[in-house]
């Protein structure tokens, strides 16, 4: 199967690590660099084998952590007048500082909703509204789905994981699949689509479908609970464009 993914929706290596600080529950100020360090190549090492076209970007921060790592183990030796720096400083003011940065562009997009509410849209009756007001609604992170791909993975039966199988899976047909269930069910729960699959070349193929039809905004993505379980909702006004 070879199905080549250049996406926007994956934004920075930043993001994957305030994504895994916040998921860990991790004091951003007291980072266990060796544990955050293994949960971040193990997320590189899941979009490698999905050929996500990983940017520069996340290799130079992997080669950062490893870096920060090493010097964390290294013992402390200070002058009596010198205070020994914590290596991971630079990393928490880089991350703090982008936190920053997001939250006011979160805030920006906010004053831009509200600023299209003054204007008249049109509306069709026949459609109604796919989620509920106070609904968390995922909608430019990936991470989850990534983290729910590579829990599926873990299931694969290992003697199915090393067979030799004809490669009878492709992106477009699991699209065509995927919306097709969604035509004849409300939602579909992620790990309930993983959960179904005989090999890893189909879990991959799945993974990709569900990724190309975010992109295309065929797809919508709910989760209930910040972290909780991904549903997938077909994003009718799609179809009256």
């Amino acid at each position: 199967m070879s199905y080549e993914v250049k996406l926007d929706i994956f934004e920075g290596p930043l993001d994957l690590l305030l994504y895994l600080i916040k998921k860990e529950e991790i004091n951003i100020y007291d980072i266990p660099i060796s544990y955050i360090t293994e949960q971040y190549l193990h997320y590189l090492d899941v979009m490698k084998m999905l050929d996500l076209n990983i940017a520069g970007e996340y290799l130079v921060m992997a080669a950062t952590l490893m870096q920060i790592k090493s010097r964390m183990l290294l013992p402390k030796v200070k002058d009596d007048d010198e205070e020994v720096e914590d290596p991971r400083k630079e990393l928490v003011d880089q991350l703090l500082e982008y936190q920053k940065f997001k939250e006011a562009a979160g805030y920006l997009r906010e004053r831009e909703s509200e600023r299209q509410e003054w204007f008249t849209r049109l509306h069709h009756p026949e459609i109604e509204d796919v989620f509920e007001e106070g609904e968390f609604v995922l909608t430019n992170n990936v991470f989850d789905l990534l983290t729910a791909f590579s829990r599926a993975l873990k299931n694969v039966p290992e003697d199915v994981v090393h067979e030799i199988i004809v490669d009878n899976y492709t992106v477009e047909d699991k699209m065509h699949e995927l919306l097709h269930l969604l035509l004849e069910n409300k939602y579909v729960r992620v790990n309930a689509l993983f959960h179904q699959v005989k090999s890893r070349l189909e879990l991959v193929a799945i993974f990709l479908a569900v990724l190309e039809l975010v992109r295309l905004g065929e797809v919508l993505i709910r989760q209930p609970s910040l972290f909780g379980e991904i549903e997938l909702y077909r994003n009718e006004q799609v179809l009256l464009s």
